[in-house]
Order: structure tokens, then C-alpha cells, then sequence
């Protein structure tokens, strides 16, 4: 209680065959390939959030003002936004994703963060204006639960595509198992409030 979460903040850049960094232009700008992956990140993260938060205790990060994101803005060293954009060279212009905790399978937390990526910049999605400030300010924009997160897995047909039909049903079966035993279990909080108000 009133502790940290840990995390699995994922710094992503992508360099061509040549060793150069897509994100950056040759004068040193920022690219489209850099903006369309954040924009992926921002229309997908919710997609495969199960994978970025793959436990029934996950989701307890996602609240205001304990470093840990609650939405899908994105801003220029802005550590309060999911997609932070750390102060770099053009060579090493990078994307950190906040959102993976410490419990997460970190090959598929990797997968699902470059398959936003990938998506983004195949479907050339616009990021929206970066955030300068706080961004706790604004509403929370990420699944609160498990369940929530599967949910928003299965609807989503592009990540299934990525990831095979049957690895997504069989995870979401699993996962789905775990939130149903969770969800049968009273925990202390309710005994002490509930119990006797209700």
C-alpha cells in the first residue's frame, strides 16, 4: 500500500539496413517514420495493454501521480505521459514506452510495443500534439482491469493478424481463466469496508 510499481519502460528506435536511424531525417528533424510510430503506440497500446500488463495486480500502476501512466499522450521528456520522448541526439532519437510493469513477459511485451510501431507507420497514423504538461491531469485513458485489457485485445483484428489467430484465443483464454478466479476471491478491503455497511 502507498508503494511504487515497478516497470519495463521500453526505449524503441529503428535503424535501416545502413545503421541509420529512421527517426531522424538526414538533416536531423524528425521523421514521419518517428511520428507514425508514436501514432501507432497511441491508437494500439490500449490493444495490447494485456501484454503490457499481463496480471490482475497490473493494473493497480495505472493511477495518478505514482510515475506511472494513465493515458496515451506522448511528450518531450515528460515523464507524467505513457510515451515519453527522451532528450537525444538525431542518431539516437528514441520513443520510451512506459506502460510494460516488471511482471510482464518482456518478449511479448516487445512484440506488442513494435507491432503499435509497425502499425502506426503502415497505416501512417498521426500522433496528436505533444503534451508539455501534466499528465495527470487528464483522464485516465488505459484499461483499469485485466479483463478490460483482453477485451480490448480480442476486438482488435490488426494485432490478432500480428500475433496468429490462435496465440491471441489461447491467451485470452488463460488470462481470462485467471481474472474469473480472481474475481471470486473477497479481498481484505472489501471485508473491512463492506462488510458491515452493506
Amino acid at each position: 500500500k502507498n508503494e511504487p510499481g515497478s516497470a519495463l519502460h521500453l526505449h524503441q528506435s529503428i535503424n535501416d539496413q545502413d545503421g541509420k536511424n529512421i527517426f531522424s531525417t538526414e538533416t536531423g528533424e524528425e521523421s514521419d517514420y518517428f511520428r507514425w510510430y508514436i501514432g501507432g503506440l497511441q491508437k494500439y497500446s490500449n490493444s495490447v495493454i494485456s501484454f503490457f500488463a499481463p496480471n490482475v495486480n497490473s493494473y493497480r500502476r495505472f493511477t495518478k501521480d505514482v510515475s506511472a501512466p494513465i493515458n496515451l499522450c506522448w511528450g518531450y521528456d515528460n515523464r507524467t505521459a505513457g510515451l515519453r520522448i527522451p532528450d537525444c541526439t538525431p542518431a539516437s532519437r528514441r520513443i520510451e514506452n512506459r506502460f510494460p510493469g516488471a511482471d510482464v513477459n518482456p518478449y511479448l511485451a516487445v512484440a506488442a510495443s513494435l507491432a503499435c510501431g509497425y502499425l502506426g507507420i503502415k497505416n501512417r497514423i498521426d500522433p496528436t500534439p505533444p503534451h508539455s504538461g501534466n499528465a495527470y491531469e487528464e483522464e485516465i485513458m488505459l484499461p483499469r482491469s485485466l479483463e478490460e485489457g483482453i477485451r480490448a485485445l480480442d476486438e482488435c483484428d490488426e494485432i490478432k493478424e500480428i500475433f496468429g489467430e490462435l496465440f491471441v484465443m489461447a491467451y485470452t483464454d488463460v488470462k481470462l481463466e485467471e481474472f474469473e478466479a480472481f474475481i471470486r476471491v473477497i479481498s481484505s478491503w472489501e471485508r473491512e469496508f463492506l462488510l458491515l455497511s452493506v
